[in-house]
């Protein structure tokens, strides 16, 4: 049994047909139209009709038989009324339904072929009820239709009065409806009988057919009497049953995996389904007529006329009809007096229209399909809803009726027989576009639609498991995938106005403004939603196109936030486990209890929770929990079967809600809202660790998600940690939960405890135990990427997730850190360094090493020299928490000091090796510098200070101090222009001034080696000067320039002691003079702050400068003493030594001038400093003034020194 192909153009040659059985072409096998179908042009290119074949069962074409002329079809063939293949079902079903369609075979075509469902096809129906309703301005007989719209398609199918009421009468069903049609349209409803002729033709007919493909043409023995009538009962039974009506549609949970179920009658037993266009009405339409080809015709319809009755304009629009929609270019007719055959005639189907006494205009036909279109869908607009079209016999009024509107007047909405086929279809469309990767969200404004109606046509407690799959997909309508990205709703609103067809208009949906103005005055029948007046008016074109193209409100809803998008997630998923639940909830409402399970209470053994010890526990516990999960352990507290279909959707619903709950949470924390935040993860948790429990096989993927779910707890800890002063409201929000929360809990909690991750979420008020909580959601999470090969697949998560413990860590060591500090300030009683902070050194060395290592195992450079330097400033804690210990009048240098100091230096140095060069990360590098300085200035400065004599000679500790001070010197980069300049400036200064100090000192007590000497007086100069220097570039430390200016006297004078000739000590006493001038610069500078002083006196408290100048005026005033009594004593040897010179040699000029500036000078300056009330700002004046006298006068002109 080859497939079979229906095309009009491929016809098998004759006698190749294959006898027996019937040949099916599946849904699946459907081939290109262009290889089945073909357009034609018929009626003088007045229309265009297309016919693809989707669909056949109908075995390939034979040639028909020709009967003989005088052939008495009264006579029945050999072989009538056996199964035929050739004439397929109509073989058997020519005298019983052939005619009559089934109520719901449009329902049947339509979920053979889903995917031409909602979207591309207008109308799908059976090709009887299209021809019935082409002709209705020409016909006076009565038309009854149920009409369901999906989406942009019309379902048309026949809905047989006579039989609805015949089975009312007998089952009670419908009754309101009987009654609505005895009230409004036929008071004196009775059951039509057929007529005897009407018999007759169908047996002539059936025979006709018959001897045709039979061939032979020999008439056959009548059967008896008895069985004559048994074959016209058995007639009448099949004319009956063929159109009954199942009984409201019932599906029990067992096969509601198959809605099409062909108990239920929602059979597709057609010849053949046609993709049928006719011009622009693109229609599924199914056929039992049987097709005859070969030899010289192809594809033939074979008709039988009596020839006393001329052919009139309802049979050939027919026979027309019937010849495009199955596209068959040819019509075989033999005429017949009283049965017997009298001549065969062959018409071209595009010559029926023009036939005598059938004209009719195959333009009128395509306005009169057109406007009917237009009619149907502007009025049929609510899906889910049955419309019921209705044309009395002789009457021109149309009337369309909204049959759901009027059965909900009535008690129960389920004796509609069609709301469960319906809900199925709508259900099965929304499907079949979700499978649809490329263009689903194009249509999501369709998807939900289709969706939201179909669950409000379904009986909760009959249909648990539509609804929830229902509520599941509409739940993934909406993209919870990426919740960093704030654009992720746009998508999802893009095309929403592209649910149905383009050239829809949108117009409001309501009842009132569905009907037409050509309506009848509303009095005539306000039951109807629209009424065609007059059959006449949809002969004229376009009457009902124009701006009645009503679209249903299916825009996708737009979602302004996130919040709001999850909230509808997550009213979806509620809805959808309570249908799962109360199926379960039959068969026992609440699980055993197990008596070896302890019963969950609210409180915690204190043992089990806070501190870092009970979190170790229970850390240990989840990853034993996570590990057995591999192999699949089960445990639903609710007794649901693994695998059976309440499990599989509970599953689905539940991660959908834990995803919903997890992007919420990621909402409300870039907010700031980290209390909230904490509730919704906590409820993604919960969610997830119910997964955990009913699942049998755990999904990487969902492995995945739960180490997302813990990081971001992870980062919630940590902030409500760093937010500890708002912490009221974090916890007022963390408290507050929603009706709807409660409820999905509720339905959690039947499944399990919901305990699993209880120690990640809770809200502590205890900083350290938050920051461990943190700690080990990311170490949870680093350790579930480690099952499954998790990391290697996803490495930027494990990237995210060992960044993050190594902060934390980094913030858990410094916690440490910051407390032993603070034990080691409060110590004042105990020199000793107490067994807390020791501890406390240890937690926070440990934090810092495994942080260290965390951002090493990533390459992270950066945050690996952060974390050294961190370190290295844990290494000077322990070394300053050293130096209290011992006398602080005998105090040392202690070893332990120098331990840790060098201890740190190493930390800095690995930090800078971390980091290779500046290049790198320029401020982390100039930190590491600048820290790596400092501790190498504190060590110099404190060996300096205390010098460890008891242990080292002074020359060890001299050599020692001066190789530190270099290095921090080296590492004090004064040329970088930055915000850190000015304080590299003063360190640096500092340096070169205690290094000028150090060998000045070691001058002074040094006795016997000249060569070292002279040495040591060479670098206490140099130092001297580049101090100077240093210091004359900051705007904010003139003291110190003053110190090192007068320390450079000093160190003059000191040489100057130990010089013998006047000359010499002239010149030096010169030098000394002109260091003096030089000192001008310092004391501007102070005046300047005390001008500003004097200027603000209201301002000093808020005037930081003012502040410091008013803090140092003690220093100032000391300075400005030994300033002037040094300035004294210089101008006075000076006097002294130019006097002398100036007896033995003959005399100089030069020298007399300077004299006699020195004398004015000298004597203005005691002059000065004799007058005690003088102001510090008229002392400095005085000071400047005669500066500049000394410099006019020439007073260092013997030789300055640098």
């Amino acid at each position: 049994m080859g497939d079979s192909k229906e095309a009009g153009t491929e016809a098998p040659p004759a006698g190749t047909a294959a006898r027996g059985g019937l040949s099916l072409l599946s849904q699946g096998e459907s081939e290109e139209p262009s290889a089945q179908g073909s357009a034609l042009f018929l009626g003088g290119n007045e229309v265009k009709s297309r016919a693809v074949v989707k669909y056949s069962s109908a075995p390939p074409r034979t040639a028909f038989a020709r009967l003989q002329e005088k052939t008495d079809l009264k006579l029945p063939p050999a072989n009538w009324l056996r199964e035929s293949a050739k004439l397929g079902p109509a073989g058997t079903t020519i005298l019983g339904n052939s005619r009559k369609s089934k109520p719901f075979s449009s329902f049947g075509m339509a979920y053979d072929f889903i995917d031409s469902v909602g979207n591309d096809v207008d109308v799908v129906s059976d090709s009887e009820n299209i021809k019935k309703l082409l002709k209705i301005p020409y016909s006076k007989s009565h038309v009854s239709m149920a009409v369901h719209r999906i989406g942009r398609t019309l379902l048309l199918d026949e809905l047989d009065i006579q039989e609805l009421f015949m089975r009312s009468s007998q089952t009670g069903d419908w009754t309101w409806l009987k009654e609505f049609y005895q009230r409004l349209i036929d008071q004196k409803w009775q059951r039509k009988k057929k007529s005897k002729e009407h018999w007759y033709q169908k047996a002539i007919l059936s025979k006709f057919l018959y001897y045709s493909i039979n061939g032979d043409g020999a008439a056959q023995p009548v059967p008896s009497t008895a069985k004559q009538q048994k074959s016209s009962s058995a007639d009448q039974t099949n004319d009956s049953d063929g159109a009954s009506w199942p009984a409201p549609f019932e599906m029990p949970s067992s096969v509601s995996e198959d809605p099409s179920a062909s108990s239920q009658g929602l059979k597709n037993d057609f010849a053949r389904n046609i993709l049928w266009t006719f011009e622009d009405i693109h229609m599924l339409v199914g056929s039992n007529m049987p097709i005859f080809g070969g030899g010289r015709y192809p594809a033939v319809s074979l008709r039988l006329r009596d020839n006393n009755k001329p052919i009139n304009v309802l049979t050939g629009i027919d026979y027309w009809l019937d010849n495009l929609i199955c596209n068959v270019p040819e019509l075989v007719m033999c005429f017949h007096v009283n049965g017997i055959v009298q001549k065969y005639e062959m018409i071209k189907t595009e010559e029926i229209p023009n036939l005598e006494n059938s004209n009719f205009s195959t333009k009128v036909i395509k306005d009169i399909a057109q406007n009917i279109l237009s009619f149907l869908k502007s009025n049929c607009t609510k899906e889910g809803h049955t419309y019921w079209l209705f044309k009395a016999s002789g009457s021109d009024i149309v009337k369309l009726y909204d049959l759901t509107t009027l059965c909900e007047e009535t008690e129960d909405k389920y004796q509609n027989p069609f709301t469960m086929p319906v809900a199925i279809l709508l259900y099965k469309v929304a499907c079949n576009m979700m499978m649809k990767k490329n263009q689903n969200k194009k249509h999501y404004g369709t998807v939900r639609t289709l969706l939201l109606n179909c669950v409000k046509l379904l009986d909760k407690s009959r249909h648990p498991q539509i609804i929830a799959s229902a509520n599941y997909m509409l739940s993934e309508l909406f993209q919870l995938d990426e919740p960093k990205k704030k654009s992720s709703e746009s998508p999802l609103n893009e095309n929403s106005d592209e649910s149905y067809s383009e050239e829809e208009e949108e117009m409001p949906d309501s009842d009132e403004n569905g009907s037409y103005s050509t309506c009848s005055d509303p009095s005539d029948d306000n039951k109807a939603v629209a009424i065609i007046k007059s059959v006449g008016e949809l002969s004229v074109p376009e009457k009902y196109k124009s701006i009645h193209q009503i679209r249903p409100s299916c825009a996708f809803p737009v979602c302004h936030d996130t919040e709001e998008r999850c909230r509808l997630v997550l009213s979806y998923v509620l809805e959808g486990l309570k249908s799962v639940d109360s199926s379960i909830k039959k068969e026992s409402d609440l699980p055993a209890a197990d008596p070896s399970t302890p019963i969950p209470l609210k409180y915690e053994d204190e043992s089990t929770r806070g501190g870092p010890e009970g979190l170790e526990k229970q850390m240990a516990l989840f990853l034993d929990k996570m590990g057995s999960l591999q192999k699949g352990n089960y445990s639903s507290q609710s007794g649901m079967i693994p695998g059976s279909w309440q499990h599989k959707m509970k599953l689905q619903l539940i991660l959908k809600s834990s995803k919903a709950y997890y992007v919420l949470s990621d909402a409300a924390m870039s907010l700031q809202k980290y209390g909230r935040a904490l509730r919704y993860i906590k409820l993604a948790l919960q969610s997830h660790d119910t997964y955990c429990c009913l699942c049998t096989n755990m999904l990487s993927e969902v492995l995945l998600f739960l180490s997302q779910y813990l990081t971001l707890c992870g980062d919630i800890q940590l902030m409500l940690a760093q937010n500890a002063n708002n912490r009221a409201a974090h916890l007022e929000e963390f408290n507050y939960q929603t009706k709807e929360d409660q409820e999905i809990l509720h339905s959690l909690h039947r499944e399990s405890s919901c305990q699993g991750f209880a120690w990640a979420t809770d809200l502590s008020t205890d900083l350290e135990s938050q920051l461990s909580v943190s700690c080990k959601c990311y170490e949870a999470a680093n350790e579930i990427l480690q099952f499954s090969d998790l990391k290697s697949q996803n490495p930027e998560q494990y990237i995210q997730v060992l960044k993050r413990m190594g902060n934390i860590r980094n913030e858990i060591g410094v916690f440490y850190m910051n407390q032993a500090a603070a034990l080691q300030s409060e110590r004042v009683v105990s020199k000793t360094v107490s067994t807390a902070e020791q501890q406390l050194w240890k937690k926070s060395f440990s934090c810092f090493e495994k942080g260290i290592h965390n951002f090493e195992s990533i390459d992270d450079a950066t945050n690996a020299a952060l974390l050294l330097c961190n370190t290295g400033r844990l290494m000077r804690i322990c070394a300053q928490a050293h130096c209290g210990a011992g006398d602080e009048f005998k105090r040392e240098f202690s070893p332990e000091e120098g331990l840790y100091y060098n201890k740190a230096v190493d930390y800095y140095l690995k930090a800078l090796r971390s980091l290779g060069t500046r290049d790198t990360h320029s401020a982390v590098w100039d930190s590491v510098n600048w820290e790596l300085s400092t501790t190498y200035f504190t060590m110099a400065t404190l060996q300096q200070d205390y010098a460890p004599l008891s242990r080292k000679a002074q020359e060890q500790i001299e050599k020692e101090v001066s190789e530190a001070m270099m290095k921090s010197l080296k590492y004090c980069d004064v040329d970088l222009v930055s915000a850190r300049q000015p304080l590299c400036q003063y360190r640096a200064a500092t340096i070169h001034h205690r290094l000028a100090s150090m060998y000045h000192s070691c001058l002074r007590n040094q006795v016997g080696d000249e060569c070292l000497r002279k040495q040591h007086r060479v670098l206490a100069d140099l130092h001297y000067s580049k101090a100077v220097k240093l210091f004359q570039l900051l705007k904010d430390a003139p003291c110190e320039l003053l110190r090192v200016q007068l320390e450079r006297v000093a160190f003059a004078e000191f040489q100057m002691t130990s010089q013998n000739s006047n000359i010499g000590k002239l010149k030096t006493l010169s030098g000394a003079l002109d260091i003096m001038v030089r000192t001008k610069h310092a004391f501007q500078l102070i005046r300047k702050e005390l001008v500003e002083e004097f200027d603000q006196p209201k301002s000093e408290e808020t005037l930081p400068a003012a502040d410091s100048s008013s803090l140092n005026r003690e220093e100032v005033i000391k300075l400005l003493g030994i300033f002037e009594s040094r300035l004294s004593f210089l101008l006075l040897q000076s006097i002294k030594l130019l006097s002398s010179t100036k007896k033995k040699t003959s005399s100089n000029l030069e020298e007399d001038v300077v004299l006699k500036t020195n004398k004015q000078i000298y004597s203005q300056l005691l002059r000065a400093t004799a007058n005690k009330n003088a102001s510090l700002l008229e002392r400095i004046d005085v000071l400047v003034h005669l500066l500049d006298q000394l410099a006019r006068g020439g007073g260092g002109d013997g030789g300055a020194l640098q």
